[in-house]
């Protein structure tokens, strides 16, 4: 009989906590929660918009001289790590161009702070606000 081992809800969140005591697994786990996030932001605004374009995705395709297998990846549910060309071209098309903004507050105590010292006071908190981030849009796409 096999003896395998489930980790808990709890259990992931408490071992995640001690992995985010270490300075390059904070900012790993930082950074790729912040560029998940942005990428699925941009990546599902961009969809939209061509949606209400009325714009098949063969049609986007075409307008920024792209296989339509490029724009079907792009708007695809898997792992999408699309250039920033790519994101831009595909704006420009749909009447967008990328601008940058500045985190609120509350986002830079929790984001910038941690990638700069290497380390966070509530490691938790941080694990919990991380995943809240990544799934903000989708929860506000499913609604």
């Amino acid at each position: 009989m096999e003896n395998t081992v489930t980790a808990t809800p709890s259990q992931f969140w408490d071992d995640l906590a001690k992995d985010l005591e270490k300075p390059e697994f904070l900012r790993e786990y930082v950074r790729e929660s912040v560029r998940i996030a942005t990428i699925d932001d941009l990546v599902n605004e961009l969809d939209e918009a061509r949606e209400a374009a009325g714009l098949s995705k063969a049609e986007l395709a075409r307008a920024i001289s792209a296989e339509p297998a490029v724009v079907r990846r792009l708007f695809s549910a898997g792992h999408v790590n699309p250039t920033v060309e790519t994101i831009a071209a595909v704006a420009a098309a749909l009447g967008m161009r990328l601008t940058l903004e500045p985190l609120p507050e509350s986002e830079r105590d929790q984001i910038t702070r941690p990638l700069m010292e290497g380390r966070v006071a509530d490691p938790g908190a941080l694990a919990k606000h991380a995943s809240e981030m990544r799934e903000r849009k989708r929860a506000a796409l499913a609604s």
